[in-house]
């Protein structure tokens, strides 16, 4: 409901509040669980109602009625900051309604605890000319980071548009994106992943035991590792696999518990990788407690010298079986308390001999690789970068699992001794949806929360999330919110045809090469998909229970100017990078002073953004 607002710069601006809804029809009894059937005399349903909660129930919704949730932007504190609302804020918003995380200071939300869920959509593409907002004021006397009065829907049907958004938003927040002076970085990314809370990291400083590190059975199973039969079926094992016993269901993985780091080698036969050489190194003291090699079944194709270290000569009077050191191992697993096995993509190590085991860590997984997940880092390069040595560098005579043990050994006492973030490319932030998960909201069990979006979300932003929707296009999108709505605290969604229909958008094949010629495709029909964008919002919010609030964000503008001068910068810098001279280079693809101011001016100019709040 749109509200008018005061001319002095300190006054809040009412951007939401609940309509005059009908006094609602509750029936606490049936939403309760308080209902109980009974039988009367001829055998039909009775019902019996205890007034008591019935009466408790209607009392909280006439509560909620007479003070609404409503959201009120804060003018005067929107004009001190140097920036627009960020990304960030926005993030942080959400996490102040759904996790009770601290009141931002832009706005305010008024009875944040009515509000039992919140929808974010991000719908890059919907620019101000699309929504017929009046332009950012240029004057350096105004401020262009206040909220900007959205327009009554216009009667006239010659502009495209949405007018979902004019009909239900009263203002629309001007925002920035993340970057520097000449990128753009993610919104996606600013979105889903912000600072850990004080209590949190005084949490993660407190662990100083391997213990803290060990893998979930979700990574265990995620990372295809070979789970015990007595902690999930999801494993299926074949002949000649064995797992340590079960521990007893008192007891976990403890502070001390031995902690052993393996490393195993293999050559290659008729049958595949097979078994040459085992090397365990305890945590406690360094020592070697196990080194064997192991005499492959099959005759051997190649011993993978340059990988494994294995030589013909050294195998040669080797007789020892690999069922001789798997039952060697599997006792040394087995003793109480239940050890602790390390290693880097430990996964392939107990693979390789067929042993199930239930506590373990990975170097692979406990580190990151600098482009983040899905990617592993190497060992070698994560025993170059923490703790400042070279491995794997025999050249031909290969790797020594010993090396490889011990690297593993020093990784996790880097960890343990520096705490949680060590080793981490972001050591302070969090995905949103691990705050989520240490709050409980506004009731006694955990939020719920889902991404609905383009892609594998479950692999990227929303591996954190209760649950994701994988879809291909905005009408799945549509249908995967709609799905997901009623059984989540927190949905979000994304719809990406506007930005698609404006260019915004690359898609290339993978598969094609770089110079490929590509099939032209049609002109977007820019009215079309945006009538189509106006009628899924309207029925996604006709959908919507009562108090939900409905957070619309574009994250940037038009990008595509910011790429091409982007893109000239870099094809400038490889040039002389390969020893070219101004004088080799056509004058046109120099990089000029004129070029670098034009590129921050149309970095500043991607980051722009909208934001729209309302609560139904």
């Amino acid at each position: 409901m749109k509200r008018t607002q005061g001319n002095s710069p300190s006054s809040p601006i009412t951007v939401s509040s609940s309509p005059v809804h009908k006094k609602m029809k509750v029936s606490p009894p049936v939403a309760q669980g308080i209902v109980q059937p009974d039988m009367n005399d001829d055998g039909g349903d009775w019902f019996k109602v205890e007034k008591g909660k019935a009466k408790k129930m209607k009392k909280k919704v006439a509560k909620v009625e007479a003070n609404p949730p409503r959201f009120m932007y804060n003018k005067a504190e929107i004009m001190k900051r140097r920036e627009a609302v960020g990304v960030n804020d926005i993030r942080d918003l959400i996490l102040h309604i759904v996790a009770d995380a601290p009141p931002p200071s832009w706005v305010r939300v008024e009875n944040p605890r009515s509000i039992p869920k919140v929808v974010a959509l991000l719908i890059p593409g919907l620019t101000p000319d699309i929504l017929a907002l009046p332009p950012l004021p240029t004057s350096a006397t105004s401020n262009p980071n206040v909220p900007i009065s959205v327009p009554v829907p216009s009667t006239s049907s010659s502009q495209p548009g949405v007018p979902f958004i004019s009909s239900t938003y009263s203002h629309a927040l001007p925002t920035r994106a993340p970057g520097d002076a000449t990128k753009m970085h993610s919104v996606m990314a600013e979105f889903f992943h912000g600072p850990v809370t004080g209590e949190e990291q005084k949490r993660r400083l407190q662990q100083r035991s391997p213990s803290s590190y060990l893998l979930t059975l979700d990574q265990m199973i995620e990372n295809d590792y070979p789970v015990p039969s007595y902690m999930s079926s999801a494993y299926e094992k074949a002949d000649g696999w064995v797992e340590t016993p079960q521990p007893e269901p008192s007891s976990s993985a403890q502070a001390d518990s031995p902690v052993y780091a393996i490393d195993c080698e293999m050559c290659l036969t008729e049958d595949g990788k097979e078994l040459a050489r085992v090397c365990i190194i305890e945590y406690a003291t360094g020592k070697v407690i196990y080194d064997r090699l192991a005499k492959p079944q099959k005759p051997i194709l190649d011993y993978l010298t340059r990988w494994s270290g294995i030589t013909a000569e050294a195998l040669a009077p080797i007789t020892t079986t690999f069922e001789e050191v798997q039952s060697e191992i599997l006792a040394l697993l087995s003793a109480k308390p239940t050890p602790i096995l390390l290693g880097h993509s430990l996964e392939s190590d107990l693979k390789t001999l067929k042993i199930c085991h239930p506590y373990c860590i990975d170097t692979a997984i406990l580190f990151h690789h600098p482009r983040g997940r899905p990617f592993k880092p190497a060992l070698a390069w994560l025993t170059k970068k923490w703790c400042g040595r070279i491995i794997q560098a025999r050249g031909e005579g290969g790797h020594d699992p010993e090396e490889d043990a011990r690297a593993c050994l020093d990784l996790l006492k880097k960890k343990v001794d520096n705490g949680p973030g060590y080793g981490e490319f972001k050591t302070d932030m969090e995905s949103i949806f691990e705050r989520m998960a240490r709050s409980t909201g506004h009731g006694p069990t955990p939020i719920r929360s889902a991404v609905v979006d383009h892609g594998n979300p479950a692999s990227m932003h929303g591996a954190k999330a209760t649950s994701t929707v994988a879809c291909k296009s905005d009408e799945e999108i549509f249908e995967g919110l709609q799905r997901m709505i009623s059984d989540h605290q927190f949905v979000f969604g994304r719809f990406n045809a506007v930005a698609d229909a404006l260019g915004w958008i690359t898609n290339r094949s993978p598969d094609a090469p770089p110079n490929a010629e590509m099939e032209p495709v049609p002109e977007p029909d820019l009215r079309a998909i945006l009538d189509r964008l106006n009628a899924q919002l309207t029925a996604l919010y006709a959908s919507l229970p009562p108090y939900t609030a409905l957070v619309i964000f574009t994250g940037h503008s038009d990008p595509r100017a910011m790429s091409a001068l982007n893109a000239r910068k870099s094809a400038f810098e490889s040039a002389l990078r390969e020893g070219k001279t101004l004088s080799d280079l056509d004058k046109d693809s120099w990089w000029t002073n004129q070029d670098a101011r034009d590129l921050e001016e149309q970095v500043e100019r991607a980051k722009r953004g909208l934001l729209f709040l309302n609560i139904k």
